[in-house]
């Protein structure tokens, strides 16, 4: 009966990790997008978080990889080094500081951060993935040739620029995806066929469309910079060519350090967020260490960043798929990263029939959720106190950067605390120091 048992478990972990490999798959590609990356980076950073971070962790359900909530340092970081290896010494950089800060203990550190600043920073985040996605989900290829803050001071011209530039096979495609999408969940019919993601729906259907334009010789067939474009390796010396390493000769560049440390600092309180919510969805209850969650992820970060990966975070999307297909242990984990290298190796040609436009729907959909309406309500129903920092912060991430809309976002935040409840605050930061202390 034992042994029953065990393999019902290993059945059942494999199977969950599919659905989390199905899931994964088009927004590992569509963050590296968004991210201004190579699309094979993306994929990179999904395998290193399954196989590597999915072994060390001793969380069984929170699946790690890249994260759209660190699209944003990204981006501006891509455009301040000029260089996609500089990104990736930060990255290598940002790995040690994470392993460093697990050694130390400070796996409490997002119980100093309210939750209205790391909402307005998720909620900038997401206006950022928006707005730079409204450029391939109009097949237009200048979706880094405009600043954030541009569509907020001058919306005619970027929509004027955006109107120019329409294709119109994008167009549809990105509507069909963003229909299928949004429908996936509401509509009685498809809520049968739940346990295919609607993601990996969206993506075949796009995949169709544009075969469809092709076949039938129309102008709306979208060209080659439309879709994605992931190297093919012919033999095995063309695999060692797809790996892209950092550049050690910005290790005293301060840019380099100033995005590494943004980037351990946002990737900690990200992941720290999710493992405890995926605590919560943990059938069986367990707790994860969270010292050892930060070492794992220093060290996913570090071997990612070594050979061209992005930076990865524990992340909230795939951790529900993975607990809703009824994962049990890591083993569902490891596997979505087995899957992810199989795609590489055997389904890359498959993988650059996937339109941009699709991976822009998608993404489109995930800065909605994180910018969410009904998030501004939230706050604002909970009084000025709360309402306030929440929207300076992500005000100043959306129109200055990161780091400058958190760090305006939480002085607001001490200084509005500090001159309504100096004695509820002095009782907030001793139970923090205690439970840092414990942890």
């Amino acid at each position: 009966m034992q042994n029953q048992d065990i393999k019902s478990s290993i059945k059942t972990n494999i199977s969950s990790g599919l659905v989390v490999y199905l899931v994964a798959l088009p927004l590992c590609l569509g963050i590296a997008i968004a991210s201004g990356a190579p699309p094979l980076s993306g994929i990179i950073s999904g395998i290193i978080g399954g196989l590597i971070v999915g072994a060390i962790s001793n969380s069984h359900i929170s699946v790690s990889g890249p994260a759209a909530g660190l699209t944003a340092i990204m981006i501006a970081g891509i455009s301040d080094l000029g260089s996609f290896e500089l990104i990736l010494l930060a990255g290598l950089i940002a790995g040690v500081i994470q392993l460093l800060l697990g050694f130390i203990k400070a796996g409490a550190v997002s119980r100093f951060f309210p939750s209205n600043v790391i909402e307005g920073m998720l909620g900038g985040i997401g206006i950022i993935i928006i707005i730079k996605q409204l450029a391939p989900a109009v097949g237009w290829g200048g979706v880094l040739l405009f600043e954030n803050s541009d569509i907020i001071y001058n919306p005619s011209s970027i929509l004027l620029s955006l109107s120019q530039h329409i294709n119109i096979g994008s167009v549809i495609i990105t509507i069909v995806s963003l229909s299928i999408l949004l429908s996936w969940e509401k509509v009685p019919f498809f809520k049968k066929l739940q346990v295919i993601p609607a993601a990996l729906v969206a993506v075949v259907a796009g995949i169709l469309v544009n075969l469809i334009f092709k076949n039938i010789g129309s102008s709306l067939t979208q060209t080659e910079s439309m879709l994605v474009q992931i190297p093919v390796a012919h033999n095995v010396s063309d695999y060692g060519k797809m790996f892209v390493f950092p550049d050690f000769s910005g290790i005293d560049n301060p840019k380099v350090w100033i995005i590494a440390i943004t980037i351990a600092v946002v990737a900690s309180i990200e992941t720290l967020l999710c493992i405890e919510a995926a605590d919560k969805m943990d059938s069986r209850k367990r707790i994860t260490n969270t010292n050892r969650e930060l070492k794992a992820q220093g060290i996913g970060n570090l071997i990612s960043s070594l050979i061209g990966g992005l930076p990865m975070t524990s992340v909230v999307v795939r951790s529900s798929a993975n607990a809703k297909a009824g994962a049990t242990s890591k083993l569902s984990c490891i596997m979505h990263g087995i899957f992810l290298l199989l795609s590489v190796v055997l389904l890359a040609t498959v993988l650059n029939f996937i339109p941009m436009a699709t991976l822009a729907a998608i993404l489109i959909l995930v800065g909605y959720k994180l910018a969410r309406p009904s998030l501004f309500v939230h706050f604002w129903e909970k009084g000025l106190a709360k309402f306030v920092p929440f929207a300076i912060t992500l005000f100043g991430v959306v129109s200055i950067d990161l780091l400058s809309g958190v760090a305006i976002g939480l002085l607001s935040h001490f200084l509005i605390v500090a001159f309504t409840d100096k004695a509820g605050t002095k009782d907030k930061i001793r139970l923090i120091l205690l439970k840092v202390r414990g942890n």
